[in-house]
Formats: C-alpha cells, sequence, structure tokens
C-alpha cells in the first residue's frame, strides 16, 4: 500500500467524483483510475462503486476513510514538528475563538506571544462552537478558545480557563436601571439587541424566557460582531444580553449598566481546546501558558470590578 494512494483515495472519497478529485489532485484522470485500482487490488477488495453521478463508498471504503484521514492528520503533524524543530520557537500558530473571547483572552495572549517572538506567525478565525470544534478535529485549526462543557468532547484536551457570567445590561439612563430587582415579565416588554441565532448567548436567552412561560424575546438586532450592539444599547432603550465582563469593560467607556435580574447571573465554562493525540508546537503550548495566566489574572481584576 502506498501513502499517495491513500491520499489519492481520501480526495475521491470527500469529492464523490472522480473528473473532479483529478482536478483537484492535478492529475489526469486515468492516473487517478490506476491508483485507485491499485489501491483496491492491495486490500483485495472493492473501495467505491459507480454511480450514474460519480462514485460512492463500499463499507470497506467508508472505514478505510476513517483511518486515511486520521494518517493524514498524523503525516501533517509530524511535517510540522520536524519544521518547528528546525525553527526553534519560531512557527505559525491557527487559532479559532467565539467572537466574545477575541478581545479578552485571546488577543493579550497573541500579543504577549509575539512580544517573546518576532518569528511567530499567528491566524485567528471566529465562529461559534458549530464551526470550530469541526475545524479543529479536522487539523485545520491548532486550539480554539470557546465555552466548554462540563465533561470534554470525544478525543479532545479541554483546559479550563475562567466562568462567564451571562447577564442584562441596558443604557445608564433605561428606566430599569434604577431597580432593585428586575423580573422577566419586565424584560418581555423590552426589545434587544443580540448575537446571531447560532450562539449559546441567543439559545440562553431564550431558554430563560421559555422557562418562566413568556414568548420569545423581540429583537431589534441580530449581529456577530459586540461592538454595534453596546452601541446600539448604549444608545437606546434596547437591551443586551451577553457576559458581564463585557459589560463591566465598557461600562465606562459606553454608559452601560447590568440590570438585577432575578435567576441571573448564567454562569458557563470558558476554556482552550485541543486534539488529544495532536502534535503541540513550541509555539501553541506558549500560548496556552500564556492565555492561561492572562485569562487568570484579569478574570480576578474584573471580578472585583462594581456591577453598576
Amino acid at each position: 500500500m502506498h501513502l499517495r494512494d491513500l491520499e489519492y483515495f481520501a480526495a475521491v472519497a470527500e469529492h464523490k467524483n472522480l473528473r473532479r478529485a483529478a482536478g483537484v489532485l492535478d492529475l489526469s484522470q486515468p492516473a487517478l483510475s490506476k491508483s485507485l485500482r491499485r489501491l483496491e487490488k492491495s486490500m483485495e477488495t472493492k473501495l467505491v462503486k459507480r454511480t450514474p453521478k460519480g462514485v460512492e463508498l463500499t463499507d470497506v471504503g467508508s472505514a478505510l476513510l476513517v483511518h486515511a484521514r486520521r494518517l493524514r492528520l498524523l503525516l501533517d503533524d509530524v511535517g510540522r514538528e520536524v519544521a518547528d524543530l528546525k525553527r526553534g520557537r519560531a512557527g505559525h500558530l491557527r487559532i479559532g475563538a467565539a467572537p466574545p473571547f477575541v478581545e479578552f483572552p485571546v488577543t493579550p495572549a497573541c500579543t504577549a506571544l509575539m512580544q517573546a517572538s518576532s518569528k511567530v506567525t499567528l491566524s485567528i478565525a471566529m465562529g461559534g462552537n458549530e464551526v470550530l470544534l469541526p475545524a479543529l478535529r479536522k487539523g485545520e485549526l491548532d486550539v480554539i478558545v470557546s465555552g466548554i462543557p462540563a465533561n470534554p468532547y470525544e478525543n479532545l484536551v479541554q483546559e479550563r480557563l475562567f466562568d462567564d457570567a451571562f447577564a442584562v445590561y441596558a443604557s445608564a439612563g433605561h428606566r430599569l436601571v434604577g431597580r432593585k430587582r428586575v423580573t422577566f415579565a419586565d424584560l418581555a416588554r423590552e426589545r434587544w439587541a443580540l448575537t446571531a441565532p447560532n450562539t449559546l448567548a441567543y439559545h440562553l436567552l431564550h431558554q430563560l424566557f421559555e422557562e418562566e412561560g413568556l414568548p420569545p424575546p423581540t429583537i431589534a438586532m441580530e449581529t456577530a460582531s459586540i461592538l454595534p450592539k453596546i452601541d446600539l444599547v448604549a444608545s437606546t432603550d434596547v437591551l443586551g444580553f451577553t457576559a458581564r465582563r463585557l459589560v463591566r469593560g465598557a461600562a465606562t467607556r459606553f454608559r452601560l449598566a447590568e440590570l438585577r435580574v432575578k435567576g441571573l447571573p448564567r454562569i458557563r465554562t470558558v476554556g482552550v481546546s485541543y486534539r488529544r493525540e495532536a502534535y503541540l508546537s513550541p509555539v501553541a503550548r506558549g500560548f496556552i501558558e500564556t492565555l492561561t495566566s492572562t485569562a487568570r489574572k484579569t478574570a480576578a481584576g474584573l471580578a472585583q470590578l462594581p456591577i453598576e
């Protein structure tokens, strides 16, 4: 069995079409067909079957694809480790981050890492766990910073950084700010600026309304960007729902205040995740160490800030 034949087989499996796979691999279709036949001969079984639209995997082919993908990740890791050994502390780190954690703790950790070594390069992809976790598992990202569950996902290492509390916030002049206690019945009369529907904050607020037997919140704005939400809340009577640390960090600049809502805050754990069996480069290890230190120091400082 040749490694290149496995690589070509994986491309055929992923594209489900010999012609498209050959184009991606920059091979002629006859050459790709020859490689596929050679692999089937070495396995002594059929791996694909022809269909009017292209090809489909047999049961053996589907099982082999799982191992081929693992092997591809392993070879990528080997290549990166060899390159890192040649360069020392230099290297490229691919970071994934949920939007609420880009400003903190990812940005200060990245700054500290690059101050320590001018040869480090970084790329940061933003998204929710539904985007970041598959990219991490496929080896497209080295580490991600996001909300993590109580029990780690399979084949991942997930290290706790800090606990994040969700809270409702408003402009400092909002009529609800002065109340000692705000109920969800009060909140049901208001309009909201929220994150996109595929985010934890969005789902959590809808869940809280449902638990109270209330209709879904009335949404004035949906956006993945934090700044437009904060700006709208600070300038109008619209309410927001996000991490308490973001409200406290922006309270003075935007004149925001947290509402004292019965049943809040709700807590989630924020952590850094990486593949359990993957090669972790010196740059990645340095980033995680810096991230952990930065997160704990800053989170402790934010916890001392007043609510209003």
